[in-house]
């Protein structure tokens, strides 16, 4: 075995020759970090002011904020180590294999956050319903979809479960049905209870003539005869929720007023005494 002999002048030298390349690779790291600050608040700026999309601006934030630093680092290593660079990549990429099986998941919402992004099935601002829960967009970034439920909670979902999953976007859609099942007294006029219900839902706001309201009888109920009425409303001008509150008033007070029983279930006890 050959001796290995090291002196403080070799190490002194070693590092006076080393320093200027540390250093370069150091104000490389600097410059690409500044860098991609500024170019990234510049395109920020110009596509804000242009009215892109949000979440278009985000994509192109993060691709260009990595692309630069990836570059920087990149020149900084060969700073270090000219020449050598592609022989590290070969090690890195034999590495990055048994790296790539323990960042897996990370890896599948980065990759399902950029898709996300680029097909955009909802965009922040947007009511949608996936994974389970129900609420309203706040944030899409490359790792998750921040929700806000409509009971108020805050929902931090990963991409690659929005991605697999089914998305009902209510924002993309304006025209909603509606559908409420109502019962009749036994002995009411179905064909007048029918004419009042088309009459008062025509009347609400937001409800649309094309397709106009239903009313479809169903079935004979334990204390009534119950009919399904269908109609649909405009969510630009009248909320879901605040159309079917609207529709259940209206009907009661008509009914009410036109003498329409709204029967419920009663029980009847009889006593007999021996």
């Amino acid at each position: 075995m050959l001796p290995i002999n090291f002196s403080w002048d070799t190490i002194l030298e070693a590092t006076i020759d080393f320093l200027p390349k540390l250093g370069a690779a150091a104000l490389i790291l600097l410059v690409a970090h500044l860098l991609s600050k500024w170019l990234t608040r510049l395109l920020r700026n110009r596509m804000e002011h242009g009215k892109r999309d949000p979440e278009l601006i985000v994509l192109l934030e993060m691709i260009t904020r990595l692309g630069i630093l990836a570059l920087g680092i990149v020149l900084a290593l060969d700073q270090i180590a000219p020449g050598r660079f592609n022989t590290l990549i070969a090690g890195l990429g034999i590495g990055g294999i048994a790296i790539g099986f323990g960042l897996q998941d990370i890896i599948k919402n980065f990759i399902s956050g950029i898709l996300i992004l680029l097909q955009q099935p909802f965009e922040i601002g947007d009511s949608i319903e996936v994974s389970g829960f129900g609420g309203t967009v706040l944030d899409i970034s490359v790792r998750a979809t921040e929700l806000k439920t409509w009971d108020g909670r805050i929902v931090i979902i990963p991409n690659g479960d929005v991605y697999a999953s089914s998305v009902v976007n209510y924002s993309k859609s304006v025209h909603r049905r509606i559908s409420l099942t109502v019962g009749v007294g036994n002995d009411s006029d179905l064909d007048r209870v029918a004419r009042i219900t088309h009459q008062v839902i025509a009347g609400l706001p937001g409800v649309l003539k094309d397709p106009p309201p239903s009313v479809t009888f169903r079935n004979f109920g334990e204390s009534s005869i119950d009919f399904t009425l269908l109609f649909w409303t405009d969510t630009m001008e009248v909320g879901i929720n605040n159309a079917q509150d609207a529709a259940i008033k209206a009907l009661k007070e008509v009914f009410d007023r036109e003498g329409i029983d709204l029967p419920y279930p009663t029980l009847s006890i009889i006593s007999t005494t021996g």
